[in-house]
């Protein structure tokens, strides 16, 4: 017996739809034709979600101290200890710390109970750390927080302009509706700016390698080009906008002509003009902006000279025209919606407008409203430190991972009173300092509604039992309020009561003042929250359809119904670099991980693309910093180093570095980039500065490079560094190490645990340094190790595959010594397509014995790029070779 369940991805801010069936050998994870957001497409982590449903690893029961316990004593220690510190320190001493992986409800929850109950707006989320900047710079130019772009605006623009945003990786589907919509009209043009060469550059007609930084300097020259050259539209600007002079001045001082503008950014003029050009020349055209623009110590002046551009030339409101953020979680939006940042109130009210704060406290019957911002992010952790709080919950999030200066944070944690994280996973870094853990059901297990970057509202619905005593977010909260005093406020029974709530609120003292408004789904009973499809806001009382697009009358949120010009700078240079530290650190994902991978490296097949940190850097930057392609590379900041595997890559701006952000101490010994990077953030956002961290990198000297498969998980003695991931049956450990053995045997297996009876079969080659290992039980492989002084060392995915075999033959034991296979043909190479399982020796294997020349022939042969598309920059780059 089958049965399906229409629900939303939990990954990325595109919000797509997707079907789970429940059959009786498992989960089937599919796209849902239906979600306008997708239409049935998946990307490689989406499809993946089958793989990361079950329940090991999983936090099932609440802690104490270290000790389980049930839920009575923990919600008990957690509302006592918080009640505590209010009455001895007041309110502002404690905080929660929440996240854009928590659903709308559980967001409102917990912005109720600490903003109207416990009376302060010590409330802040992960979600600062990708898209406050935006945020803001929407709140400035518009009056409110509004994104007024849906997605159909990408596939029916003539001119796709990505800022900052590595879509290709980091929002799949999108990136393959614009190259779907690309491959039928090829005059749509699309412009990438972007320091780094990415996988999105496949579709670009033009990339601008802006030097890190620059995007101020290049967006106010484009302002003040189009004025001067006439391309403004008066009448839209005379109408509907306030501040231009200021604004243009501002521009054209901190601009100048293009080749200043090309000087400042670091490309050659004809660049320049060549993207003013063609922005003028098109009527509609797309801004779409991601992480490169928000994550900044200028981010939101960046995003409003982006706005400001579409201002001046009327191009906002209008179908396949205007400026679009790039949300990067799967509710960010959502938790905007209930004034899930600390400076924020819920229904797009302003916490510092006296009547906006009495029409919530009125709303909620609270004892108390919060009457000032709290501190965001950065600033909390500070606090935290400095013992001005004393008790904190975290949600749904790592910070001791994902915040800027790791180690701070840690530190802080370690020092605070009373640390309390809920989370559905038993073990992360941030678990490890908490004295009460919280297990919260995950994807799949709870209902409630996200909201995606273009305003949609979808459900999330559960098709799974939660393990042990794992419960919704939402009702760990509203218990938690019950036992301070607050039952009266918290008593809902189903996330349907705290939705219709959420939505009432939205239309209270609003008539049209705020864009905000889904009043008119206040009344949805518990079958109609159930069956809700997905919905654009705003929906008003008495509107049923949903909104596609904003200011199509061009009347904006601020009393006046006029959009703000914002005069922006450049860059500050607090972010320079020096003789000391001469390299740019830039940090962001890679295409088939999530956040800190306590989901994806779940699945085998996401951690086989990319399966360790890397430091990404320009050859000649390697060779000047004596750094071997494929070595250990340690970079180093002023506020901390990690080391990482080199990664050479010829398009990439000199004097940059590139490194991802997913690895944690869970899966790594010492790559946590959050720790190296600079905790500036910008003063009218409060996001920190990823992606633009003053850095240095030197070689990481060891005597010996290994790597091991095994069935079971290794300690990692006697190893100076490692890091390991999930495979098919077996997990990869990465190794490097300093000591040297006369005889690697008895070393060797006390690293594989070789306790059991079974063949044990080591080879070792004194000439060269190498030494190879393996145990078999039964004639199956259990465990091996490839070690030697250099790190090109045999393929894994071919030792990945005897994995797979019950028996190995004589053959296959004896090409285990010799460190090859006997058969090449069996060595699929690094995989390339994550959704089938490709790899690069298959696919070139293929390409000339098929004599292949188009990626389509490729798909066909070997279903390679048939699915999300993300692989198919790697595809052309095999195929080059033979067009």
């Amino acid at each position: 017996m089958t049965a399906t369940t229409r629900t939303t991805c939990p990954y990325c801010g595109v919000g797509c739809g997707v079907e789970a069936t429940t059959t009786p050998t498992g989960i089937r994870i599919g796209g849902d034709p239906l979600h306008p957001a997708n239409a049935g497409r998946l990307c490689s982590k989406g499809s993946a979600l089958g793989d990361t449903l079950g329940w090991e690893g999983r936090l099932t029961a609440p802690q104490v101290r270290g000790r389980e316990t049930g839920w009575d004593e923990a919600l008990h220690t957690v509302a006592t200890g918080f009640a505590r510190i209010i009455r001895e320190h007041g309110p502002d001493a404690v905080a929660f710390y929440v996240s854009g992986q928590l659903i709308t409800e559980d967001y409102y929850v917990a912005n109720k109970l600490m903003k109207g109950f416990i009376g302060s707006a010590n409330i802040d989320t992960n979600s600062r750390l990708c898209m406050s900047s935006a945020v803001a710079a929407h709140k400035r130019a518009f009056g409110e927080d509004l994104v007024p772009m849906c997605y159909e605006d990408l596939e029916i623009a003539d001119l796709v302009v990505l800022v900052g945003s590595n879509t290709a990786w980091c929002h799949p589907v999108l990136y393959q509706r614009i190259a779907a919509a690309k491959e039928q009209r090829p005059e749509l043009k699309v412009v990438v700016i972007d320091p780094r060469r990415t996988a999105t550059c496949e579709i670009a007609d033009l990339h601008l390698g802006i030097r890190s930084g620059c995007d101020v300097p290049l967006f106010n020259g484009l302002f003040a080009w189009l004025h001067a050259q006439g391309h403004m539209d008066a009448a839209f600007v005379e109408s509907h906008t306030r501040d231009l002079d200021r604004t243009l001045v501002m521009a054209m001082n901190t601009a100048g002509e293009i080749g200043a503008v090309a000087n400042a950014c670091g490309m050659e003029p004809k660049q320049v003009e060549a993207f003013y050009s063609l922005f003028a020349a098109t009527p509609r055209v797309i801004t779409a902006f991601s992480q490169g623009v928000n994550q900044s110590s200028s981010g939101t002046d960046k995003a409003n000279s982006i706005i400001n551009c579409h201002l001046l030339t009327g191009r906002i409101g209008k179908p396949g025209a205007g400026p679009f953020s790039l949300t990067g979680q799967p509710n960010a939006m959502g938790g905007r919606e209930v004034g899930g940042l600390a400076n924020q109130l819920a229904a797009h009210l302003d916490l510092e407008v006296p009547a906006h704060r009495q029409l919530v406290q009125e709303f909620w019957g609270s004892p108390a409203i919060a009457s000032r911002p709290g501190y965001k992010a950065v600033d909390l952790f500070e606090a935290i430190h400095a013992g001005k709080v004393k008790a904190v919950w975290i949600m749904a999030t790592n910070p001791v991972v994902s915040l800027p200066n790791a180690n701070r944070v840690r530190a802080a944690l370690e020092r605070c009173e009373l640390v309390v994280v809920s989370d559905c996973v038993a073990h992360t870094d941030t678990n490890a300092l908490a004295h009460v853990l919280l297990p919260a059901a995950a994807w799949g297990e709870k209902d409630g509604t996200v909201t995606n970057s273009e305003r949609r509202i979808s459900r999330q619905r559960r098709f799974l039992d939660a393990p042990g005593l794992a419960q919704p977010d939402w009702w760990i909260v509203t218990e938690v309020a019950k036992r301070m005093g607050f039952a009266d406020g918290f008593a809902y029974q189903s996330p349907q009561e705290i939705f219709i709530e959420h939505a009432a609120l939205s239309g209270v003292g609003n008539g049209g003042s705020r864009a905000f408004d889904i009043s008119g789904l206040s009344n949805l009973s518990a079958q109609q929250y159930d069956s809700l499809q997905p919905t654009q806001w705003p929906v008003p009382a008495g509107k049923v359809e949903s909104s596609e697009r904003l200011f199509t009358a061009g009347r904006f949120q601020y009393p006046d119904g006029r959009a703000r010009f914002i005069a922006t700078l450049p860059n500050a240079p607090v972010n320079a670099t020096d003789e000391e530290y001469p390299f740019v650190l830039n940090t962001g994902r890679i295409r088939d991980q999530w956040h800190t991978m306590t989901r994806t490296a779940k699945a085998a097949r996401l951690n086989a693309h990319l399966p360790e940190p890397f430091v990404e850097m320009h050859p000649d930057d390697a060779l000047t910093a004596g750094v071997q392609e494929g070595g250990l590379v340690r970079v180093s900041t002023r506020w901390g180093r990690l080391v990482a595997r080199s990664r050479f890559a010829a398009e990439s701006r000199r004097r940059m570095i590139f490194v991802p952000i997913h690895w944690s101490g869970a899966f790594s010994s010492d790559a946590r980039v959050g720790a190296l990077v600079n905790p500036v953030v910008d003063p009218v956002s409060g996001e920190p500065e990823f992606k633009h961290t003053p850095a240095r990198v030197a070689p990481f000297v060891v005597a010996w490079h290994g790597f091991a498969l095994s069935r079971r998980p290794l300690d990692m003695q006697d190893t100076t560094w490692w890091t390991h991931v999930r495979g098919e049956q077996f997990l990869r450990y990465e190794l490097a190490g300093r000591r040297m053995f006369g005889n690697w045997s008895p070393w060797a297996r006390r690293l594989l645990r070789v306790d059991s009876p079974g063949d044990w079969i080591d080879y070792a080659d004194s000439g060269n340094g190498s030494y190879r290992a393996a145990h078999l039980v039964d004639g199956r492989m259990d465990a091996c190790l490839f070690i030697s002084p250099r790190p090109d060392l045999p393929s894994r995915a071919w030792l990945a595959g005897l994995f797979a075999r019950e028996q190995l033959e004589a053959a296959e034991r004896q090409a285990l010594l010799i460190g090859r296979p006997t058969d090449a043909s069996v060595d699929s190479g690094p995989v390339v397509c994550s959704c089938h399982g490709v790899g690069r020796n298959t696919l070139r294997a293929a390409i000339e014995k098929g004599r292949l020349t188009s990626v389509r022939e490729i798909g066909q042969k070997l279903k390679a790029g048939t699915n999300c598309g993300s692989c198919i920059p790697e595809l052309k780059a095999l195929l080059s070779p033979v067009r």
